[in-house]
C-alpha cells in the first residue's frame, strides 16, 4: 500500500456538478473548475490532503460517456487550465486521483463514431465488446454492440483488443506526466476485465511506485480486485451501509460486525486500506439517510477512525441534503456548490477536529482493529500500533453514559475534547455524553488536562479550600477478593470473564452471606461510580 494514502484524508468533487456545468455539453469553453482553487482554504481546515475529483475528460453528458481521455471537459476548462489546478492543490500538499472510466464510453467517442459513419469498413470495430453487424442496436446503428448493464449510450470496451489497452494506458501515462496525479478511481471495476487492471498497474507503478489504484466495487469479495498484482485499494460499500443503518437502528452490533470480519486479527481484509465513506455521488446523501441528525457527528467518527482511509463528499462536512428522485436521478446528489455556501456549523467543526485527531495518530492511520465492548447504543474498539493506542468510544443513546474497561497506558486524552482520564491498574472509567463520541489515545502524562482547567476556571467559580472534597478512588481493576456494595452487603470476586457475543468485560463475584448466589456483572458497573447525597462512591469498595 501506498505510503501517502495511510496519511491521507480525502474529499471527493462531482466536477459537473460543483461547477454547475450545463447537463448537456454545450459546446463552449468556460474554466469553471477553477473555483475549486478558491476551496483549497477550507479544505486544508479540514486537514484534507488529497482530493479524488469525479469525470474530467470530454464527455457529452454526466462525465461517465467519455468522447475523448485526452482533452479536459469544456465546460470544466482546457488542459492548461487544469494543469494549474493540478499544480496549485499539489503545492498546497493535496495529492489528485482522477476518475479512471475505461469500462465504457460514450456514443460520441471519436473511434465509436467511426464505427458509426464507415460501418464495417472502420478500423476501429475491434474495439468494442460484441459489436455484430448482423442486427441493429436501440438507437438504430445498423450494429449492435454491448452496452453497460443494458445502458446503450455506455459502449462497453473491448478490453482484450491490444490497440484499446495500449490507448488507454498512453492516456494514463498523458495524465501522469502533464497533470503529475497521484492515483486513480477505477470505475465500474467489477466490470473490467483483470488482466487489464494488472497491465495497468504493472504500467502505472513503473513509472511511480507510489501510484494509487482503487476500484469501485459494491458487492463480492474485495480481495478479487485488490490484490499485489492488481488494484491497491477499493470502495468498501459494507461498512457505507452499516455505518448509517446502525445509528438508524441503534445498534451498533451491525457496524461492529463488520469491522471484525473484515480487520480484525483473522479478518478477510486486513491487508486491504479500503477507501472509506458515507456518501457519495451515487448515493443518497447521509444526512438524508439519517433518521436523527444528533448522529452524523458519530457517524462521521466512525467513518474516521476505522481502518482505510476516510473521504467526505463536497458539501456533506456541513450536512447539505439529497436523494435521488424520479425526475433528476442522480442530480440532487450533485449539486452547484461556491465558497459562499459553505455553512460554518456544528458537524463542520466536529470534522475539522477528526481530521487533526486522524492526522496526528499514528494508531488511526496504521493500527490494527479490536473490538472492546458492543452495546446496542454504545460501542468502543481499538486501534493499536506499537507505540500507540486509541480508543474509539461512541454513545448514540439519548443520555449521557459511563462506561469502564480495559486500557493500557497511564492516562487516556481525548483528542476531540482534550479530556484526560487515569487509568488505574489496566481499568478505566469514561463518560460519553449523549449522541457523541471520544477517541482516547493513551499517553504517559495528562497531556491536555490544562488547557481543560483552563476552560473550567471561565465558567466555575473557585471551591473554598474547606469545601474541597477528596476524590474516590476506584477499585483496583482485576482484583479478586472481598467487595462491600455501597448498599452494605459483602461479596467475593472469584474470576474475571468476557461476554461470548459483545466481548464485553465480566466480573463474576458471589455474596458471602445468606444463599452464596454467584452473579455475573458487566465490569464498567461493577467500577462504576455511583451518587449518593451529591458524593460519588464506588458501586463496590475493595475491602480485603
Amino acid at each position: 500500500m501506498s505510503y501517502w494514502v495511510n496519511e491521507s484524508v480525502f474529499y471527493h468533487i462531482y466536477p459537473i456538478g460543483f461547477c454547475g456545468a450545463p447537463r448537456v455539453n454545450d459546446g463552449e469553453t468556460v474554466c469553471r473548475l477553477d473555483k475549486v482553487i478558491d476551496w483549497i482554504p477550507h479544505l486544508k481546515s479540514m486537514s484534507i490532503n488529497a482530493i479524488y475529483f469525479g469525470p474530467v475528460f470530454k464527455s457529452t453528458v454526466h462525465g461517465y460517456d467519455t468522447d475523448d481521455y485526452r482533452v479536459i471537459d469544456n465546460r470544466l476548462g482546457t488542459n492548461e487550465s487544469f494543469k494549474h489546478i493540478c499544480d496549485e492543490l499539489h503545492k498546497n500538499g493535496i495529492k489528485v486521483v482522477l476518475d479512471g472510466v475505461f469500462n465504457h464510453v460514450g456514443r460520441n467517442f471519436w473511434a465509436f463514431k467511426d464505427v458509426r459513419e464507415k460501418g464495417n469498413s472502420s478500423q476501429y470495430c475491434g474495439w468494442f465488446q460484441n459489436l455484430n453487424f448482423g442486427g441493429k442496436s436501440p438507437y438504430g446503428d445498423p450494429f449492435s454492440y454491448e452496452g453497460w448493464h443494458g445502458y446503450y449510450d455506455l459502449v462497453k470496451l473491448n478490453l482484450k483488443n491490444p490497440d484499446v489497452k495500449n490507448y488507454l494506458l498512453d492516456s494514463v501515462g498523458m495524465w501522469m506526466d502533464e497533470f503529475k496525479i497521484d492515483g486513480l478511481r477505477l470505475d465500474a471495476a467489477d466490470c473490467v476485465d483483470p488482466d487489464f487492471f494488472k497491465a495497468l498497474r504493472h504500467y502505472t507503478k513503473s513509472k511511480d511506485s507510489n501510484f494509487w489504484l482503487m476500484g469501485e466495487i459494491i458487492h463480492g469479495d474485495y480481495n478479487r480486485w485488490a490484490n499485489p498484482e492488481m488494484l491497491d485499494s477499493v470502495t468498501n460499500y459494507e461498512c457505507y451501509k452499516g455505518i448509517y443503518s446502525s445509528h438508524n437502528d441503534k445498534n451498533y452490533f451491525e457496524i461492529a460486525h463488520s469491522l471484525n470480519r473484515q480487520f480484525a486479527n483473522g479478518g478477510i481484509y486486513r491487508s486491504i486500506y479500503t477507501y472509506n465513506f458515507v456518501d457519495n455521488h451515487d448515493v443518497n446523501r447521509v444526512a438524508s439517510v439519517v433518521r436523527n441528525s444528533a448522529n452524523l457527528e458519530n457517524i462521521y467518527t466512525t467513518m474516521y477512525c476505522m481502518p482505510g482511509v476516510p473521504s467526505i463528499y463536497y458539501g456533506s462536512e456541513w450536512g447539505i441534503k439529497g436523494e435521488k428522485n424520479n425526475t433528476d436521478y442522480d442530480y440532487p446528489l450533485r449539486p452547484e456548490l461556491n465558497v459562499s455556501d459553505i455553512q460554518d456549523n456544528a458537524l463542520l467543526a466536529h470534522i475539522r477536529k477528526l481530521g487533526k485527531a486522524r492526522t496526528s495518530t499514528e494508531a488511526l492511520k496504521y493500527g490494527s482493529f479490536e473490538n472492546v465492548q458492543i452495546r446496542n447504543e454504545q460501542l468502543i474498539f481499538k486501534r493499536s500500533v506499537d507505540s500507540q493506542t486509541a480508543y474509539v468510544a461512541l454513545n448514540l443513546a439519548d443520555n449521557n453514559m459511563d462506561m469502564g474497561f480495559n486500557a493500557d497506558g497511564a492516562y487516556l486524552v481525548d483528542k476531540l475534547s482534550g479530556k484526560s482520564y487515569q487509568v488505574n491498574n489496566g481499568y478505566v472509567n469514561i463518560d460519553i455524553p449523549a449522541h457523541s463520541s471520544r477517541i482516547l489515545v493513551t499517553s504517559n502524562t495528562p497531556t491536555l488536562e490544562d488547557v481543560e482547567l483552563e476552560e473550567t476556571k471561565a465558567e466555575t467559580a473557585p471551591v473554598a479550600e474547606t469545601e474541597k472534597k477528596e476524590e474516590p478512588v476506584l477499585p483496583a481493576w482485576g482484583t479478586l477478593g472481598k467487595h462491600r456494595h455501597f448498599k452494605g452487603g459483602e461479596y467475593e470476586v472469584i474470576a474475571l470473564a468476557k461476554h461470548s457475543e459483545t466481548m464485553e468485560d465480566l466480573v463474576i463475584y458471589r455474596e458471602l452471606f445468606g444463599e452464596g448466589k454467584v452473579w455475573a456483572r458487566p465490569a464498567s458497573m461493577f467500577y462504576q461510580m455511583v451518587n449518593i447525597d451529591g458524593n460519588l462512591v464506588p458501586r463496590f469498595k475493595f475491602i480485603g
